[in-house]
Formats: C-alpha cells, sequence, structure tokens
C-alpha cells in the first residue's frame, strides 16, 4: 500500500469550538468547513494536516461513534521554550512541565478542550543509552 496522506480525525461533540482552538493556537487554517467536518492544515507547513468530526456523524459506524478517548498528538517545533511560553500565557493547561528527556526530547504536554494530549517536542541529542537504540538516520544533527 503506498499511501498517499496520513492524518489524524478528532472526533468530537464541538466541532467549532475544537477547530478554533487549533486555529488559534497552533497555527492551522480551515481548507475545508462543514457544521460536521473541518479539514485543518498548518500555514507554516502544508503537509501536517488535522481534521476534526462531529463524532456522531452517520459517516462513523454506530457502534464506533462518540469523543475522542486516548489520544496523543505529536507537534515536533523548532523551539519548545517559546511554544511553551506562548501556550501557558494563553491559559491553556499544562499537563505535564517542560522539560528534558533522556531519550532525546525537551517537550511539554498540554490538552485540547476535548482532553487529547498534545506533546509539543522539540528533538535533543539524547544520551549514550537511548542513542545506541536509533537507527542513525534518525538521531538529531
Amino acid at each position: 500500500m503506498k499511501a498517499l496522506s496520513y492524518y489524524p480525525v478528532i472526533m468530537t461533540d464541538d466541532v467549532a469550538g475544537t477547530a478554533a482552538f487549533y486555529t488559534g493556537h497552533f497555527g492551522f487554517e480551515a481548507l475545508f468547513s462543514a457544521d460536521w467536518y473541518v479539514h485543518l492544515q498548518s500555514k507554516e507547513s502544508g503537509h501536517v494536516t488535522l481534521a476534526i468530526l462531529d463524532g456522531s456523524h452517520e459517516t462513523i459506524p454506530e457502534g464506533s461513534r462518540g469523543k475522542v478517548s486516548g489520544l496523543l498528538l505529536n507537534f515536533e517545533v523548532e523551539d519548545v521554550d517559546a511554544v511553551y511560553d506562548r501556550l501557558k500565557a494563553a491559559g491553556l493547561p499544562i499537563r505535564l512541565d517542560l522539560r528534558d528527556e533522556d531519550f532525546g526530547q525537551r517537550h511539554f504536554i498540554t490538552s485540547d478542550p476535548n482532553g487529547v494530549l498534545i506533546d509539543v517536542i522539540t528533538p535533543i541529542p539524547p544520551s549514550a543509552e537511548f542513542a545506541a537504540m536509533y537507527d542513525a538516520s534518525a538521531l538529531p544533527n
């Protein structure tokens, strides 16, 4: 299978509010907007997309309708400290404070209005122990 695109779809009971959250705080813009579905694309990276879907919509199998749960979105950014300062000042909940991880990330975790966790990450060099677990092509320069 050759995938042509891949993006998460957040099922919610507040499509407009969820779309406004991602456009307001994470630099997305709507490429398609209906009351039941909004397709978002990053203003800075055209290959970064996200969709918001009314979890009660008929296109979802009846037994699977509802709100999203158990989801963690990762956003890799150039300057995690600047994003942390901006989102904290905007009043977003900080679920995990900004910190460095031995496995090669400086990151923090916030959440959207649906409870979806958002991990904002800047890659950093991992410890020697973790560096040995990486393929060389995956290590930050």
